[in-house]
């Protein structure tokens, strides 16, 4: 019988408890033989659903924005690089980012550094690559762009617990990760697969976020239309934190087609309120992380 290698299983690293290097000393994953690439960044956050069609994407896009527009510096990667969703999203289709030296320099647009394999090559060009290449591409965007000082590097991952969430969560020392759901059983059924990969891998899980929570109907009522409280319901069955319900809006899917974020284009809606407020608890749970590790180093 062949035996199945998982790659995922740790070593005893624990460099997901930040940069310190005493904490990377011998756990033999690439950050700690070449140096961390990412050194200038205080916080690498991943957005993951472990399921397709959750709006993840539109879920990373603004909450970029969100942290965005408090001042920090923030930077975004589209890590989909089968489905690339971040040119359409910003409206960068024809983009093209520049080279300085030996590194790419990110597209920037409503504050928000970016990089995608969608700025790479033809939009109807299909990327037709096994597992190897797939993760030395994410290797290139983590250590051949030059992304400067920033306070949030975001993650867009693709769906499933495959080649490139490892690479992602063995490269570099991830700050955490953010789960994202809607509340029908098919969704939370996949969704647990991508918690458990993390607990895996030892990446912190910052919480659940439910995505198309419910309808608003005319006359103020709620169409729950995929289902009532899913995502919360499992947050507390696995013990994570609730990062809130955002509620489906038609506007959501406009923004996203033509290139400008919902945070932007509909600042005081209820799913932008809803969005702001999960990034702000994201913020908070990672200063007091963070709070707490100077603490037990001091």
């Amino acid at each position: 019988m062949t035996t199945i290698h998982d790659e995922s299983t740790p070593s005893s690293c624990n460099h997901h408890q930040g940069n310190d290097k005493s904490a990377h000393a011998s756990c033999g994953h690439e950050h700690c033989n070449h140096g961390n690439p990412l050194h200038q960044v205080k916080n690498i956050i991943a957005v993951a659903s472990g399921k397709g069609g959750v709006g993840k994407s539109t879920f990373a896009v603004n909450l970029a924005i969100a942290l965005a527009q408090t001042g920090s510096k923030v930077g975004l990667i589209d890590a989909d690089l089968y489905g690339p969703s971040i040119p359409t999203m910003f409206g960068l289709l024809d983009a093209k980012p520049e080279v300085a030296g030996k590194n790419l320099v990110p597209l920037e647009k409503y504050g928000v550094k970016l990089m995608s394999i969608g700025f790479l090559i033809e939009m109807d060009t299909a990327v037709i690559w096994r597992g190897p290449m797939a993760s030395n591409a994410i290797k290139q965007f983590i250590s051949e762009v030059d992304w400067q000082e920033l306070d949030y590097l975001i993650f867009d991952l693709p769906p499933g617990t495959g080649d490139i969430q490892i690479t992602i969560a063995q490269t570099i020392p991830l700050t955490g990760a953010i789960i994202v759901t809607t509340p029908q059983d098919v969704a939370i059924a996949d969704v647990s697969k991508a918690v458990s990969m993390f607990r895996k891998v030892k990446v912190p899980i910052l919480g659940v976020v439910e995505n198309m929570s419910y309808y608003e109907l005319p006359d103020g009522t709620k169409d729950y239309i995929f289902g009532h409280h899913g995502g919360e319901i499992f947050a507390k069955t696995q013990g994570l934190a609730f990062l809130g319900s955002v509620p489906i809006d038609r506007a959501v899917r406009e923004g996203g087609d033509n290139g400008t974020p919902y945070m932007l284009s509909h600042p005081d809606s209820a799913t932008s309120k809803a969005i702001n407020q999960a990034a702000m608890e994201v913020a908070r749970r990672i200063s007091i992380t963070e709070a707490e590790n100077a603490v037990k180093q001091s």
